[in-house]
């Protein structure tokens, strides 16, 4: 039998093991269509999730997940394991969640030692708050790379980040909007980096430095991403222009762009509403499935879209709270203290269409009816953006968006930033002028042609003979033969 990727594969199909945190959906998006990808090119693979905390809350639960629900049925060569609840590590504070999956993925390393001794996999692959299994697979003499869920030049500057911490004894949050300077990468502003790194002896940061030398450690880094999207980055990486003196740097694997491939059985009634748009002349709003704003912010962007006159539809959730878990989505009808201004949706209705809490972004994004994505700047979004040809308008609000929006901003220059989003408001004003700016303006329809430019690159790279299509075959052949011949570890993969 011939596999996809050409090899003849007559022997059992070899197994490659991702480690993956248990709650992170973001990253487990693009975790789930690697691990379709990896089994359509004649590997077996299991995700393994992390342990989750014996106190984990059962709404929350993995087991109900479904993202990974209909893994199996997906393709049967991909399957999910779950590793054993944990205690949750009691010297992590509360508060800190970074922290928290860093320490959950350590203390379910014992496990995951005794799932690989068992199954033993050609290949490890980490999610980078599984660094700390690096040794693991060290230990056991199996191939571990990480897979990176953002983009390259953010890697780029995770690498980095030891050779800034030594430039300053200062916290990085004391530094506000000094410029910070990475190699292949434009200056970003220390407050646009993530929330977890800004504090340099909390415990977070600490664990960010760790990951570059354990990066480092591993044979090699996946990125979702591709690297004519970002050339400069993908340079200094491989020139070894990010890595700290006397580190070796990582072989580079860019096999993306991965977005979300299935199709809902039943078509959400908005991709019906966008059938009866014309061509390119809605914006859409979305915000992730952590991306919420105050009552008074959502009225401003109500407002605001009412001002600009543009067709849109635009995903509301309920404004963050202590006990969201427990309420319903939110009632777009409420009157007295409505979440909407009075009167919003019936002005609109002919030209608008608000969506309680979710839509199928990927589905949305690629429809011939939208011509503008007001995005929170996750990589995910960004990703689907690019390939659906949508401009956008950057409103990055947690994690690491900010530092998404300078990338996309002043890189890629894919994206216009919506000004005040590092403020306390972003003004009704602004948001009428930036959507009207996106769909009206010669500005705008520059931006566009370079979506469409970005667009044809990303198609390519994913064709037969594209970069990420070669990246990847080389990579399943890599760890076909070394399975095979039973030669772990004859030195690193070279860097394409």
């Amino acid at each position: 039998m011939t596999t996809p990727d050409g090899c003849h594969d007559e022997q059992p199909k070899k197994l490659v093991v991702i480690y993956s945190p248990p709650a992170m959906i973001g990253h487990l998006v693009s975790t789930v269509e690697l691990g379709k990808l990896l089994a359509e090119h004649g590997l077996k693979v299991t995700i393994a999730l992390g342990g989750q905390a014996d106190d984990h809350k059962a709404a929350g639960s993995t087991t109900a997940n479904p993202l990974l629900e209909g893994v199996g049925a997906a393709h049967s060569d991909l399957s999910v394991h779950r590793l054993p609840q944990i205690t949750r590590p009691s010297h992590v504070p509360a508060h800190d969640h970074v922290a928290q999956a860093f320490e959950l993925a350590r203390a379910s390393t014992t496990d995951l030692r005794d799932f690989l001794r068992s199954t033993s996999p050609a290949a490890l692959l980490l999610d980078f708050f599984c660094g700390s299994a690096v040794d693991v697979g060290a230990e056991l003499g199996i191939p571990t790379y990480f897979f990176f869920t953002s983009g390259v030049a953010g890697l780029a500057f995770l690498l980095y980040q030891p050779v800034i911490h030594g430039q300053t004894t200062l916290n990085l949050r004391d530094l506000g909007g000094d410029l910070l300077h990475a190699p292949g990468l434009p200056p970003v502003p220390a407050d646009h980096l993530a929330e977890a790194v800004l504090d340099r002896n909390s415990l977070s940061s600490r664990h960010f430095r760790a990951l570059s030398e354990q990066l480092n450690n591993s044979q090699g880094v996946i990125v979702n991403s591709f690297r004519s999207l970002e050339p400069r980055a993908t340079g200094a990486i491989v020139a070894g222009l990010c890595t700290p003196p006397g580190r070796r740097a990582p072989p580079l694997h860019c096999i993306g762009p991965l977005i979300k491939s299935e199709v809902g059985a039943k078509r959400h009634e908005c991709l019906v509403w966008l059938d009866a748009q014309p061509k390119a002349s809605v914006v859409f709003l979305c915000f992730g499935s952590l991306g919420r704003f105050s009552a008074e912010q959502t009225k401003h962007v109500a407002r605001g879209l009412e001002m600009s006159g543009q067709r849109f539809l635009w995903v509301v959730r309920r404004p963050p709270g202590d006990d969201d878990e427990q309420q319903p989505d939110p009632d777009l009808d409420w009157t007295g203290s409505a979440l909407l201004p009075e009167g919003f949706l019936a002005r609109t209705k002919d030209r608008g269409l608000v969506v309680r809490s979710w839509a199928p972004q990927r589905e949305v994004l690629a429809h011939s009816a939208v011509g503008g994505f007001v995005t929170h700047c996750g990589w995910n979004s960004v990703l689907e953006a690019v390939v659906g040809g949508v401009p956008m308008l950057a409103w990055p609000m947690y994690a690491e968006q900010r530092m998404n929006k300078v990338f996309l901003v002043e890189e890629m220059r894919l994206a216009v930033a919506v000004e005040g989003y590092d403020k306390e408001m972003v003004k009704d004003e602004e948001v009428a002028e930036k959507v009207r700016w996106l769909m009206e303006s010669d500005g705008g329809a520059e931006l566009r042609q370079r979506t469409w430019a970005a667009m044809r690159q990303a198609k390519e790279a994913l064709c037969d003979g594209g970069e990420s299509k070669i990246a990847l075959l080389e990579l399943v052949r890599h760890w076909k033969m070394l399975a095979w011949t039973g030669e772990w570890r004859k030195g690193r993969t070279q860097t394409r």
